[in-house]
């Protein structure tokens, strides 16, 4: 989402607040726009003595959004980290905010269906997904004729409901046949948690890198990838189709409206729901993974393969032409622009609402939370 910050940064000056060391840290290496650590609610303060802010975006439900609602002159809009069925989609902390910014069709209807009383035509605005505009990265191979397979499984999980990861089960026969194939070249991005609860897990994860490594000395024009970086992003862009287990994933390649395959969990306690897009997705079962060369040919050239996932990925994304979303995006900021200056015009002789009186701070409270009952 940075670098879709970047661009509205053009336009509107940006600065990315954060509450944590570590993560004022991590976001400055990578941020285009200004990282400013605000621990305390007096450095809140501070900063908005300074600043003529008039939106806040929340990229997800932390408890420490509540210390900035307190401040009424300004629109707080939940964008969220991403899009998907899961039930986080569709929480009641919706309502805490001014606006929503939700991905498409399929989010709205999710909270038309789950939502008692939530203004949905005022409050919620489809945007699409800004970040697959800004899909970056080098890529670390040289294209040529070969097939690109993303092959990106989620870890074992820590419960059987999310038992969804699928590189023992799946993963090391479908890797050996990509790997053995000449018109094919593997990305393989598993999961960084992969093998923390398992260790058979574990090791098929270790067995899948060790593959491509042995496959790349046999044969170093085949350029193969075991990606571990930090950037998520060309690997979505670059993949002439993607395997993904059900997780964040399937969206996140839903976005850029190219091919993907999902992996049938095998244990019998892995939630799915079927009513969305993953009930007319291409499933890989575990028993077909060596065979997965036919998943991807099918995925790849069936026109009711293609006109599927046309459809879903215009269901929960509307139009994912390059360029789209961004100017959806944009479109959204500039609407509640001239929602604020139309409030500021009507309240321009009220007094300032943002004051906070120093009594409602403990002093002793880093995180300046309310004393008072």
């Amino acid at each position: 989402m940075v670098r879709a910050l970047a661009e509205l940064a053009a336009t509107h000056p940006v600065a990315i607040l954060t509450r944590s060391p570590s993560a004022t840290l991590a976001i400055a290496e990578e941020s285009p726009v200004p990282v400013v650590y605000c621990r305390a609610v007096t450095d809140i303060e501070q900063f908005l003595a300074t600043q003529d802010v008039r939106i806040v975006l929340y990229v997800n439900q932390n408890a420490k959004n509540f210390q900035m609602f307190r401040y009424g002159r300004m629109w707080h809009v939940f964008i969220n980290h991403g899009e998907s069925d899961k039930m986080y989609m569709t929480t009641n902390q919706f309502k805490a905010y001014d606006y929503a910014f939700v991905a498409g069709d399929a989010a709205l209807d999710r909270l038309r269906r789950k939502l008692w009383d939530f203004d949905l035509e005022k409050k919620a605005i489809a945007i699409g997904r800004p970040q697959t505009d800004h899909l970056s990265g080098e890529l670390p191979y040289t294209p040529d004729e070969r097939t690109v397979v993303l092959y990106s499984p989620t870890w074992e999980g820590d419960r059987p409901a999310a038992e969804y990861g699928s590189a023992l089960t799946h993963g090391v026969a479908l890797s050996e046949a990509l790997l053995a194939s000449p018109a094919h070249r593997l990305i393989y991005r598993p999961h960084p948690r992969s093998g923390v609860v398992s260790r058979e897990y574990g090791e098929a994860n270790r067995r899948i890198i060790a593959a491509i490594a042995a496959a790349n000395a046999r044969d170093p024009k085949a350029q193969h990838v075991y990606d571990d970086g930090p950037v998520l992003g060309w690997q979505l862009g670059a993949a002439d189709v993607a395997i993904t287990d059900v997780s964040a994933m399937v969206y996140d390649r839903l976005a850029t409206g190219k091919p993907i395959v999902v992996t049938r969990p095998v244990s019998p306690d892995a939630e799915l729901d079927l009513g969305g897009y993953l009930g007319s997705a291409e499933w890989l079962t575990a028993d077909a993974a060596g065979d997965v060369i036919t998943v991807i040919d099918r995925a790849l050239a069936d026109p009711d393969a293609r006109a599927t996932l046309d459809r879903w990925s215009q269901h929960h994304f509307g139009d994912v032409t390059p360029g789209a979303a961004t100017a959806r995006f944009h479109a959204a900021i500039e609407r509640l622009m001239t929602e604020w200056n139309r409030f500021a015009a009507e309240h321009a002789g009220d007094p300032d609402a943002n004051d906070v009186d120093a009594d409602e701070l403990d002093e002793d409270d880093p995180e300046g939370m309310p004393s008072g009952g």
